[in-house]
């Protein structure tokens, strides 16, 4: 009987020190990769164009020293027989350990997505906006990793699922109007209808975006008075938007009296085409005699201006009205007013 429990307490101390001996091993193998082949690595990766083996980088520095050490203390611990009460307390921490460390690593990836793609798009898009679904992200990862490991845990997560919903529900109702609001400024975020510094025009509102918000964009009026519209009701109307305009069409009628003599009519679609050519931001379209009006003989002219500014068209118009005004004064071309001609007739007796 002694000679057997010799036995068995040498069989137990030749299995410790295996263990002690891998746990070292082990532990030496990922310090010298920890701090050398990472290391060159990392130099290598600072030589390269291209950012994503930085993200990798960053990922598996991430990983601290205490969970090498964790991880050479469990890959050692197989080499030891042990109670089943030890080892589901060990595989326990590394499930936590090795989910924790996911969601750790997803968080980075995604924050390089994120930064990649939308920040860096010369600050057009909402940072708060950005920051919010960074947030709501990370949540749904710890959600769900915390699911995950209650599941390999033996907990039935089954109900808590279930519960998840049904609350995910009555919170959804609860704050209908403010999530329609919030989904909405995801959709003029990615979808861009506008950005910051447009000018648009909302139903009967117009003006410069300001900001875009979570709940409500911000316009400031010609006037100087700030509007503020809720997002979801910019996502179910029509917007005008003025910036993307490439050139402005311009339309505008004008009149001559009746006592214009035909000559001088046919001379006036050429008149206008010259005028408008002259200037280097106008592409000339048309200019036609249209109609006989009541008290004037009217011509529609058609004409771009290849800029999007307000101002701009204003001074472009206001010269080529001026340039109107004085071909006709030279060639003796009357514009029209309204006027009423009565004719008398004197019946003899």
């Amino acid at each position: 009987m002694l000679k057997e429990n010799i036995f068995h307490f040498s069989d137990f101390v030749n299995s410790l020190l295996v263990v002690i001996l891998v746990f070292f091993i082990l532990l030496l193998l990922f310090r010298l990769f920890q701090r050398y082949i990472l290391r060159h690595f990392k130099k290598v990766a600072q030589k390269t164009k291209t950012d994503i083996d930085d993200i990798f980088l960053k990922i598996i520095g991430s990983v601290k020293p205490p969970f090498y050490f964790f991880l050479s203390f469990y890959l050692a611990f197989q080499f030891l027989e042990s109670t089943g009460f030890i080892e589901k307390t060990v595989n326990t921490i590394l499930i936590i350990w090795i989910t924790i460390q996911a969601i750790v690593a997803t968080q980075i990836l995604s924050g390089y997505i994120i930064k990649k793609f939308f920040v860096k798009e010369k600050n057009k898009i909402s940072k708060a906006s950005i920051q919010l679904i960074g947030k709501m992200f990370n949540g749904i990862l710890w959600i769900i990793g915390l699911l995950l490991i209650l599941s390999n845990l033996g907990v039935d997560i089954t109900s808590l699922i279930a519960g998840l919903g049904i609350g995910g529900i009555a919170i959804a109702l609860a704050l209908q109007n403010v999530l329609g609001d919030l989904f909405s400024s995801f959709a003029l975020h990615f979808d861009k209808p506008f950005e910051i510094g447009d000018y648009i025009v909302v139903g009967s509102h117009s003006g410069i975006v300001q900001k875009i918000g979570i709940k409500t964009t911000r316009i400031m009026a010609l006037q100087g008075e700030e509007i503020v519209i809720s997002n979801q009701e910019l996502t179910s109307t029509r917007i005008q938007n003025f910036k993307k305009m490439k050139e402005r069409r311009i339309c505008f009628s004008f009149g001559t009296i009746y006592g214009t003599s035909s000559e001088k009519l046919k001379q006036i679609p050429g008149i206008i085409r010259e005028i408008v050519q002259n200037n280097r931001l106008t592409r000339f379209d048309r200019a036609h005699f249209v109609k006989f009006d009541n008290f004037a003989l009217l011509f529609d002219v058609v004409y771009y201006i290849s800029s999007s500014e307000y101002a701009i068209y204003r001074q472009i118009h206001q010269e080529i009205l001026f340039r109107i005004k004085e071909e006709f004064e030279g060639r003796g071309i009357v514009m029209a007013y309204p006027t009423q001609t009565l004719y008398i007739q004197n019946n003899p007796k």
